[in-house]
């Protein structure tokens, strides 16, 4: 299972490299910029696994409309 999951990893991310040099960039440029948003993911999701568990992201709208 975890080599089925590495190898669509690696996909998306060629995919990714692939879109970034049809948009006129350096494959190691891109490459760089993934490794940098990837580190600032890990590091966010040490901080709070599970983001959708938070109390605001929780909360439904309000329905303050009349008549409601």
């Amino acid at each position: 299972m975890a080599e089925h999951i590495s190898g669509e990893i690696r996909l998306l991310l060629e995919q990714l490299v692939d879109r970034f040099v049809l948009k006129g960039g350096k494959a190691p440029d891109g490459i760089e910029s993934m490794q940098r948003e990837l580190e600032k993911m890990k590091v966010a999701y040490e901080q709070d696994l599970d983001p959708a568990d938070d109390a605001a992201a929780l909360q439904e709208p309000s329905n303050d409309w009349p008549g409601a």
